[in-house]
């Protein structure tokens, strides 16, 4: 398939939208409690893409994932229940959806290509990311994509597991 990793713009809102929605209510009748209390909403997505840091998945034109994508941008990771890999510069990804129609297809890992791409572009050799405990879709994505159990971080009053992929700097 011929996939395109850019920044998204704020006329892309909607369509961001849809595709978070949709993840929210798997979320849901996966049974988990991630992004059951409001959280991400519109307001994130457009502060993300204000501020640079929203990036989409696109299969031609049609939007099929998002992302919000930080450097060094995380105070939460400061204070780990565990060890990181390193403690240089980070890439951090949050929000990561795909949407509905595109599922089962590695597109998150694919996904995480471009955000790796995105660090070596910046000259940044480590990614961190986290979830929450009961999102076993996405813990099996961080395994998947090369990446190390490090301990807990806290967000919004509960616990997640916060993981590192430490990357080489060649550029694909």
């Amino acid at each position: 398939m011929n996939y395109h990793f850019r920044k998204a713009k704020i006329s892309d809102i909607h369509e961001i939208g849809v595709i978070l929605q949709q993840a929210i209510l798997r979320r849901k009748k996966d049974g988990s409690n991630q992004w059951q209390d409001g959280y991400p909403n519109p307001e994130i997505i457009q502060k993300d893409i204000e501020q640079g840091e929203g990036f989409v998945l696109t299969e031609g034109d049609i939007i099929i994932g998002y992302c919000a994508i930080l450097i060094n941008d995380e105070p939460a990771y400061a204070e780990i229940e565990g060890k990181w890999l390193t403690n240089d510069d980070f890439v951090v990804f949050h929000r990561v959806a795909i949407s509905e129609k595109y599922l089962g297809k590695g597109l998150s890992q694919i996904m995480i290509q471009y955000i790796e791409d995105f660090a070596r572009i910046n000259t940044v050799f480590s990614l961190k990311a986290d979830t929450n405990y009961d999102n076993f879709a996405m813990m099996k994505i961080f395994e998947k994509s090369g990446f190390t159990y490090c301990g807990e971080v806290y967000f919004r009053g509960s616990s997640r597991r916060a993981y590192e992929k430490v990357l080489n700097n060649e550029v694909n």
